[in-house]
């Protein structure tokens, strides 16, 4: 089962005509990363173990979303500084461990990673480091935390994220985007787990389908 999420269909223009008129998460949610209500009406689709062997081949994105954080220590909004991590949000002992296992068990799967694009956040760049410590990546500014930002100031990130979901890519390889959830949950009303691998298909010219997602406990059913 997939989702098609193409700008050329009505229904998608819709569904990002509501999404927009859609009110902003409160401060404190905003701060400490918890999921808006609205994210309860997407439907998560669990990855089984065909899913894996689909991943094998390549050609898919993947979209992961940064290991668990410590909500003691929200992002200082608006002073975060991307050069001092004091100013964010940080990964706890448990995220990092989380991304380290999910790094783990992507290499278990022998699921091929190419391209790795990151937001510049401090608790990505640990997460990256905890899951892949031998792989190069990319900062992408425009991979940025939305859920502070003016409508104008996420447009440029929304449309980066569709457009590195929906770039076809080669077989033999998988596309890695590490971000956070209010990025999926603007585009396309997902709020995602800390922890989460979610699958895309990329179909170009903007469009892609939503596959799967692996929260890091279906893992071991996944994979024994």
């Amino acid at each position: 089962m997939t989702i098609l999420f193409s700008p050329a269909s009505a229904g998608a223009l819709l569904v990002l005509a509501v999404l927009a008129a859609l009110p902003a998460p409160p401060a404190l949610a905003d701060a400490t990363g918890a999921a808006p209500a609205e994210a309860a009406n997407f439907a998560e689709i669990p990855a089984v173990a065909e899913t894996l062997e689909q991943l094998r081949k390549g050609g898919f994105v993947l979209y992961l979303r940064h290991g668990r954080t410590d909500n003691t220590k929200p992002d200082r909004y608006p002073a975060v500084d991307l050069k001092d991590c004091s100013t964010q949000r940080p990964l706890n002992e448990d995220g990092v461990k989380m991304a380290g296992r999910v790094g783990d068990e992507i290499r278990k799967a022998r699921i091929p990673i190419g391209e790795i694009r990151i937001s510049p956040l401090c608790r990505v760049i640990d997460t990256v480091a905890a899951a892949f410590p031998h792989h190069a990546y990319t900062i992408d500014n425009d991979l940025m935390y939305t859920a502070n930002l003016t409508d104008a100031e996420k447009a440029p990130i929304i449309a980066n994220t569709r457009r590195q979901l929906s770039s076809p890519v080669a077989l033999g390889g998988n596309r890695l985007l590490i971000a956070h959830a209010p990025n999926l949950m603007d585009l396309m009303g997902y709020f995602p787990k800390e922890g989460t691998l979610v699958v895309f298909r990329p179909r170009g010219d903007g469009a892609f389908d939503y596959v799967a997602s692996i929260p890091p406990t279906l893992w071991p059913s996944l994979q024994p």
